[in-house]
């Protein structure tokens, strides 16, 4: 599938065997599918679905025994941030991601990480044709993470920007596709456009322009 232009992200068909922590902290087994980010000209990234022997489900940009040469602050990123995959309570066969966010600080080697964002931040962060692109396929869509009072509608037609929150992805069980999309356009593209992999995004959001088309073969 295409995120970009430039970047591809694609399921490699292989699959790993871990052991390590989980999110919890639980030291266990696991399998990871593969997902590989290609850009032309750069070093391939691996990514890591992780299906712990615990019940936990990870994602993670997975770091080799040796890794490629590569500006600092992305080498830095392996094996770091990763997002936890869990069951939404009475979700009728959803799953979620939370949308938070890496964001590369001036100066440093080691990228920031943002939980708490108004919905224009994380756009801004982010990317809004990207998030459009995740919201518009099937059963899939961006909201608070909790449910608490008072918390402005979270709506990507007009992205507010009064009150920081926890937002998360919600996507059908079924669907390996869209966690996936979501770990490396939070997580990882931000960091490739610090390091000048990809172009910066445009801060405005007042664009209403279609999301980029994204196909996929698996």
């Amino acid at each position: 599938m295409r995120l970009t232009d430039q970047l591809t992200l694609r399921r490699s068909g292989t699959r790993a065997t871990r052991h390590g922590a989980t999110c919890s902290g639980s030291t266990e087994n696991g399998t990871a599918v593969e997902w590989c980010l290609v850009l032309p000209g750069r070093p391939e990234l691996t990514l890591h679905d992780t299906r712990w022997d615990n019940g936990e489900r990870n994602l993670v940009l997975h770091q080799p025994s040796v890794v490629p040469e590569m500006p600092a602050l992305l080498a830095n990123l392996h094996g770091r941030r990763r997002a936890g995959i869990e069951a939404v309570p009475a979700g009728r066969g959803r799953l979620r991601l939370m949308a938070w966010t890496v964001i590369p600080r001036t100066g440093s080697d080691r990228a920031g990480f943002k939980k708490s964002l108004t919905t224009a931040q994380l756009a801004v962060q982010c990317g809004l044709p990207l998030l459009r692109t995740l919201t518009s396929r099937p059963g899939v869509t961006l909201e608070p993470a909790f449910d608490q009072e008072d918390l402005p509608l979270v709506g990507l037609e007009h992205p507010q920007d009064v009150k920081p929150l926890q937002h998360a992805l919600y996507f059908p069980v079924d669907d390996d596709e869209t966690p996936v999309m979501a770990y490396a356009i939070t997580r990882v593209m931000p960091t490739l456009r610090a390091v000048g992999w990809l172009p910066a995004l445009t801060r405005l959001l007042t664009s209403r322009a279609s999301p980029p088309h994204v196909s996929a073969t698996l």
